[in-house]
């Protein structure tokens, strides 16, 4: 049994501790990257959800370098914490797709900024050649890297359904591949993709337990402006299923974190687009309002990371075989 003042492992205790209590932010970065389902070399047009504005910050442009964005991004958050360290996420994009030389210069350069601890480094779990990844496992004995995998579903018909060009086999190989380096492995999903009940998304907690994850998001899928998805959702509103209501949405993660190895860091539960670009869902709530009201049902309901997990079970929608993760 849980301790009653434990309710989930959070992401800013995991760097408290790896950085002996100081204070740790990421800062985004787009380094100019595309996607092989972008360029046809998996697929053409990219996600069916996305659109990199949604999560790119005032600083984070393709014409300034990355010390120049990196630069930027420190002033932004050295006004509150002048004592801040930070960590270099290369966030838009496949951040492992291209060649390991080019790719080094680039981490490297981050690394070289004053004040930079670190990397995480996102990407897709086709994008993580042996090469690179004997670069990776060097580099992260020098200082901390997180590669962070779009996972996004552990469904095949969803995978295939959104775009993604990558399957979840080629999930299971790239966590297993990375995490057996040494090398913290991060991965980020997606709750409400078409085609997945309640019961689906709460199932895949249990599946997402059997890979060496060290760190997962997780957040509501929100319609775009502009996409695919958006569209597909106008004229198929039968196949999505995320709760309409902020109150469902919880129940929803507590379900699915009651479920959820005991182990895992959850760095986050919920996305916030620009309004200007957000067509659904409306909560017009800030991650840490969104967390307070998680935190308070939580302990309403006596629950907590891993109160179910022994006994989770697993949608018969879902393709993989747990025993072969």
């Amino acid at each position: 049994m849980a301790p009653s003042s434990f309710l989930y492992n959070d992401f800013s205790t995991f760097l408290r501790r790896r950085f002996g209590g100081t204070k740790v932010q990421k800062i985004s970065l787009n380094a100019g990257f595309t996607c092989p389902n972008r360029d046809g070399t998996r697929g053409r047009g990219g996600c069916t959800y996305c659109n990199n504005q949604t999560f790119n910050p005032a600083y984070c442009h393709t014409t300034l370098s990355v010390t120049r964005q990196l630069e930027e991004g420190k002033r932004f958050f050295a006004r509150k914490y002048p004592e801040m360290k930070y960590l270099a996420y290369f966030q838009a994009y496949t951040n492992t797709y291209g060649g390991v030389e080019a790719l080094r210069r680039l981490y490297e350069e981050a690394l070289s900024v004053d004040g930079v601890v670190g990397l995480v480094i996102g990407t897709r779990p086709d994008c993580m050649p042996e090469e690179l990844l004997d670069y990776l496992e060097r580099l992260s004995r020098q200082t901390f890297l997180l590669v962070e995998y779009g996972i996004e579903s552990v469904c095949n018909a969803t995978l295939a359904r959104i775009n993604r060009g990558h399957t979840w086999e080629e999930t299971v190989d790239a966590v297993r591949r990375t995490a057996g380096r040494g090398i913290d492995c991060g991965g980020h999903v997606i709750l409400g993709l078409p085609g997945e009940t309640a019961a689906d998304m709460v199932a895949q907690a249990g599946v997402l337990s059997a890979l060496p994850l060290a760190t997962l998001k997780l957040h509501q899928l929100q319609l775009i402006r502009g996409t695919r998805m958006a569209q597909e959702a106008a004229l198929h509103p039968e196949d999505f299923h995320l709760p309409d209501s902020v109150d469902g949405y919880i129940d929803l993660v507590i379900a699915y974190v009651e479920r959820l190895r005991p182990g895992i860091v959850l760095e986050r539960f919920l996305s916030q687009s620009p309004p200007e670009l957000l067509l659904a869902p409306h909560w017009g709530l800030k991650n840490y309002e969104f967390n307070h009201r998680l935190q308070k049902r939580m302990r309403e309901l006596d629950a907590y990371q891993g109160k179910k997990y022994e006994i989770c079970g697993k949608s018969a929608n879902f393709v993989p075989d747990i025993s072969e993760v």
